[in-house]
């Protein structure tokens, strides 16, 4: 297999440069003395980015975009084999390499390679302890899976040894990392268009952790079910962190303030540490995510301070919690919550936000995900006030014509609660300008393109 080395530099093409993960990763060899061109279907802020810094970005993909002189081709999941770019780099014989595989190669330059895994919370984790590397000043290289103000971007390139990235599930990408440090915030059903059920997410996950060296660590969440299960035959040491379960990390005195931001007192190995921690993001679940930064933080010995800090400087990423503006004295969130569990965690942490009456517009995402999940998506959905729902948001996947919003409308109202549906976004703006009074909150919920919902009615 080819092997990246940040040391000997080369010419790269990537198709589909203007993804998230893909176009961070062409800033980063960029940016280390290599040649980088990509393509993509269209114009985007980040193609236009990455342009800007000297990357060669055409649009449209073709043969005659495979030239003589590239090295290595990387390409995503979503890459057909007939493909014409594709196509052509494999008839020509140049190396290949998908995505995760090109991460997994350039995590193997760093002696410190630390990967957030989870169904949920990754990008918020990752950016939680990435902030605590820069208030240490430990200069790491950052790859989070959303826009982080403190790095102006999705990527930061340090000069340290020390890498910080999201492991993602899907596909079982994080199969081909090579971290040397893991974090595992939970395990539930998802992308079970991929995986056949639970049990086989859990079994990607046991294979995850026992990617790690002897030298290694896993910081994993002692909530998850059976623990032992995704522990066992790990070769590193193992530290756990959790809020319902004896761990090594703990909160104990958790409270909420006029925001709803998280304030606990920190308790190591089942002792107080006198470290009061205040976060500045929402919700309980945020909470567990800090306790798993600290974990990992301490094992690199970053003191307390800096661990301070970090956290205090982290006031969430974009479309986590993020506030949008208002409109008629209505405060508009977006989050990109497009679970049930993350949905629960989501309006849980609502209820400590000021506000009069809670209206959540809902865009489900992907059909498979919504046939699979559909009565926990109901019931997670049940605890918000007010619930509109628009048209599911298909992503990858095309409409199978069985499953749709109006399905889980009914199944909303088993739970002896109504849900609006409403199949144009227009619809569903008009109705809550007309019907939001001031002091209410609403949160636009969704992976997919639901987020317009909220600006056009802040912009108005």
């Amino acid at each position: 297999m080819y092997q990246i080395d940040l040391q000997k530099p080369c010419t790269v093409h990537f198709i589909g440069i203007g993804g998230i993960s893909m176009s961070g990763f062409a800033q980063l060899l960029h940016e280390n003395g290599f040649t980088v061109k990509g393509s993509d279907s269209q114009e985007s802020k980040i193609t236009k980015h990455l342009a800007s810094l000297g990357i060669n970005i055409i649009y449209g993909q073709s043969a005659k975009n495979i030239t003589d002189d590239i090295d290595l081709v990387v390409y995503t999941a979503a890459i057909h084999p007939d493909n014409p770019e594709f196509a052509t780099a494999k008839e020509k014989g140049i190396p290949m390499m998908e995505r995760a595989v090109m991460v997994g190669q350039v995590m193997k330059n760093y002696k410190n390679a630390i990967g957030i895994a989870g169904t949920h919370g990754k990008t918020t984790t990752t950016s939680m302890l990435s902030h605590i590397f820069l208030a240490a000043k430990k200069d790491p290289t950052i790859s989070v899976g959303g826009i982080l103000d403190a790095i102006q971007g999705n990527i930061r390139i340090g000069h340290s040894q020390n890498f910080i990235t999201e492991a993602c599930e899907y596909t079982n990408s994080f199969l081909k990392f090579f971290p040397t440090a893991e974090i595992i915030l939970n395990i539930d059903a998802d992308h079970l268009d991929f995986f056949k059920d639970l049990d086989d997410i859990r079994h990607s996950f046991h294979e995850y952790a026992k990617l790690l060296p002897e030298n290694g660590v896993l910081v994993i969440n002692a909530d998850i079910p059976d623990l032992d299960q995704i522990t066992k035959d790990v070769p590193c040491r193992i530290i756990t962190f959790g809020l319902h379960h004896t761990a090594d990390y703990c909160a104990q005195n958790i409270s909420f303030d006029s925001n709803g931001d998280g304030v606990f007192d920190l308790v190591y190995q089942g002792k107080p540490t006198g470290d009061s921690i205040h976060l500045n993001v929402i919700g309980e679940h945020n909470i567990a995510n800090a306790l798993s930064s600290i974990a990992i933080a301490q094992f690199y010995d970053i003191p307390m301070d800096a661990i301070q800090e970090g956290l205090n400087a982290f006031h969430g990423t974009e479309r986590r919690f993020e506030q949008k503006g208002s409109f008629n004295g209505v405060t508009v969130v977006d989050d990109y919550a497009h679970h049930p569990t993350e949905i629960a965690a989501t309006l849980h942490a609502a209820e400590k936000f000021p506000h009069k009456h809670l209206w959540c517009v809902f865009q489900p995402h992907t059909y498979s995900r919504t046939r699979a999940l559909l009565p926990e998506f109901a019931k997670a959905l049940s605890k918000a006030e007010h619930i509109l729902l628009v048209d599911i948001y298909a992503a990858r996947e095309k409409d199978p014509g069985d499953i749709s919003s109006r399905t889980l409308q009914e199944e909303i109202k088993k739970h002896g609660k109504d849900a609006l549906y409403f199949p144009s976004f227009e619809e569903a703006e008009k109705y809550l300008s007309e019907k939001c009074i001031d002091g209410d909150l609403l949160i636009t919920m969704g992976a997919g393109n639901v987020v317009e919902i909220g600006e056009h009615l802040v912009q108005k």
